[in-house]
């Protein structure tokens, strides 16, 4: 399973084993705070367990937390840690050439840091992936995301399992921090609210693009990966490369003077098109009940249907494989042909006979003949049972959502950001508008917005997870990703886990094959395997 490195290392996934650093380093001070110094590195050792149990040993240098912006609002986030192999089970690996896999650890669109790593993956661990103590930290409860479980940081973000397995692979490993939505300043001014998340990730790329050759990797070849919220920014990252609406927001932090573009996205499970990600969550899991047994206000999940019908149809997407355009009342049958049903037949075939006899007979909604699995839509959505969700569920009306959070302002902890939300109020708000700066926001913070521009600088090339059972968010919310990428001639690699709930990533050893593939490292892996 999986690849080779370059320097002829079977890829590896699961979870680092153990790390310690050798004891050497080198470092020199620069005179320009965006110029990275190549020579500022710790050597460390990693032993990482690959997706079938074997054990490697990976020497790499790591850089500690480096600042990507000339001007931070916060160093604590916006800064970034790099890891690069240098030898791989006892063979010297090269990897200035190597892919660059940009990993990052929001969840909830809560701050992340890995201002105190001490090694790779420190983004995706208790080191870096929540927000760290002090003056400007959220409280122990806001730190920790509702949606956060074993498949997740505490914020609901990424694991580590991306980054160990791309440095066991020969690739380089970059993770950058962010600005989240609770970090507030000793005025009480939230300063990390929308759209500040993406405009750091943005200012990080340009800071790896600006440092060609100083920096290890191929600067040409950068590959998101993020998880929920940060599935949701590694899409727009891939989405709005180069677009000019950021260049304010950029301008402001001192950003180099680079492109943001990269070159290709993977993203499971993305909470995004929050302005329309109420009438898709309706639409969706509109029938099922809340864990409580308590049906949601059939009145709101209706008008919020409606909605999502009216902005489906806008959107004009035609579905893979010829499906034909997606409206509200085939989308159902879309996604039970393109993913349901192609989902659960995966995870069916790979059972033994009697497994598979035993889940069937459990499970007795699935038709089972010629080795495919069928069922309706309805039946599925019994299978799944409760919704995580009240509706709306993103745009709440009494402002509880974190999404209410991420479009705060100034001293205002949480806003409206969809006409419906503002007009339901029950949170005692003077006005029943949105404030005239979230149409701006919105557009900042959407993948849809650009790919409806047919933005030429977007990535090329996604790669995009969603669990079945993950009603965190809405099933065509990924699905619309995909279909408006592969509409505009991208390459979209997508799929549905069978059975899984939010932050799921099960397949990771293919997620490291399909960057050597698609920038075009196949053939130096491939040869030393």
């Amino acid at each position: 399973m999986g690849i080779g490195a370059t320097a002829g290392v079977a890829a590896a996934g699961g979870f680092a084993l153990s790390a310690n650093a050798s004891g050497t380093s080198k470092s020199s001070a620069s005179s320009d705070a965006l110029v990275f110094d190549p020579d500022a590195y710790t050597k460390l050792t990693k032993t990482v367990t690959d997706t079938d149990g074997n054990d490697h040993s990976v020497v790499y240098h790591f850089w500690k937390a480096i600042t990507y912006v000339a001007s931070p609002v916060d160093a604590t986030y916006q800064s970034l840690i790099v890891s690069s192999p240098v030898e791989i089970d006892g063979t010297a690996v090269d990897a200035s050439n190597a892919p660059i896999l940009l990993a990052n650890s929001v969840g909830g669109y809560m701050p992340s840091s890995v201002a105190t790593a001490t090694e790779v993956g420190g983004g995706g661990s208790a080191m870096g992936g929540g927000a760290p103590t002090g003056s400007a930290a959220p409280s122990a409860s806001a730190s920790t995301a509702s949606n956060a479980n074993g498949n997740t940081n505490a914020t609901g973000g990424a694991l580590s399992s991306n980054q160990l397995l791309a440095l066991a692979a020969g690739y380089v490993v970059i993770e950058p921090g962010a600005r989240g939505r609770t970090l507030k300043n000793s005025d009480g001014e939230y300063y990390g609210t929308a759209p500040a998340a993406i405009v750091d990730l943005k200012a990080a790329v340009r800071y790896i693009r600006s440092n060609k050759g100083r920096i290890p990797g191929n600067v040409e070849r950068i590959v998101s990966a993020g998880t929920s919220a940060g599935g949701a920014l590694s899409s727009l990252l891939g989405a709005s490369g180069d677009s000019k609406i950021y260049d304010k927001y950029l301008k402001e932090l001192g950003a180099a003077d680079a492109s943001d573009a990269i070159f290709a996205t993977g993203a499971w499970c993305p909470i995004t098109d929050l302005e329309h990600a109420d009438g898709a969550y309706e639409f969706n899991w509109g029938a099922n009940a809340l864990s409580t047994g308590k049906q949601v206000d059939q009145t709101v999940s209706k008008e919020l249907q409606s909605q999502f019908a009216e902005y489906q149809a806008s959107l004009k997407l035609r579905g893979l494989n010829g499906f034909g355009t997606l409206t509200a009342r085939n989308y159902d049958e879309y996604l039970v042909e393109q993913y349901l049903e192609p989902s659960a037949t995966t995870y069916l075939v790979a059972l033994s006979d009697s497994d598979r006899e035993t889940y069937l007979a459990a499970n007795t909604f699935i038709t089972w003949s010629g080795g495919k699995a069928s069922f309706t839509w309805a039946d599925f959505l019994t299978h799944v049972g409760a919704r995580k969700k009240d509706a709306p569920s993103f745009d709440a009306f009494d402002l509880s959502a974190g999404e209410n959070n991420e479009f705060g302002a100034d001293t205002t902890l949480a806003r409206h950001f969809t006409a419906y939300g503002a007009k339901n109020d029950t949170a005692g708000l003077t006005t029943k508008r949105v404030a005239s700066d979230i149409p701006e926001k919105l557009d900042l913070m959407n993948p849809m917005y650009h790919f409806a521009k047919k933005n030429p600088g977007r990535s090329k090339h996604w790669w995009i997870r969603l669990g079945t059972k993950d009603s965190d968010t809405s099933l065509t919310v990924s699905a619309n990703i995909a279909a408006a990428a592969a509409g505009l001639g991208d390459d979209v690699n997508h799929l549905y886990y069978w059975d899984e709930g939010h932050g799921s990533n099960i397949d990771p050893a293919d997620f490291i094959t399909w960057i050597a593939k698609v920038t075009g490292h196949t053939k130096r892996a491939a040869a030393a395997k």
